[in-house]
């Protein structure tokens, strides 16, 4: 799996677009990768599109709260958008809505990632 990325606002916010099942795998570990180069970099706003994701597991759950933590500490902002049904009744079961920042629309995430 290739994790499509772009950047808006001059390159101050990615987009990550991963696809598939994020099952602690090759996909996982390459979400992992993408999100710690991004903060390697000096990153501070990422959203995460998971509009292609059609399931993940605690693997990619772990991956997904670290960077939020991670984003958090540095005074940074990490926003999910286009999470589907199943996908945002994992995050209700587990408390992790409560956590998440995330939006329904990939335009949502932009304008509220730029306040």
């Amino acid at each position: 799996m290739a994790i499509k990325s772009s950047s808006i606002d001059d390159g101050k916010v990615v987009v990550l677009e991963p696809k598939g099942s994020l099952i602690g795998g090759n996909e996982t570990d390459e979400l992992k990768e993408a999100i710690n180069s991004l903060q390697n970099q000096g990153n501070t706003k990422l959203i995460i599109d998971l509009g292609d994701v059609t399931y993940l597991n605690s693997s990619a759950i772990g991956v997904l709260t670290v960077a939020h933590v991670s984003y958090a500490k540095r005074n940074g902002k990490m926003i999910l958008c286009n999470v589907n049904k199943s996908i945002s009744n994992i995050f209700l079961v587990t408390k992790l809505a409560t956590v998440f920042l995330t939006e329904d629309k990939r335009e949502d995430a932009i304008f509220a990632i730029g306040k």
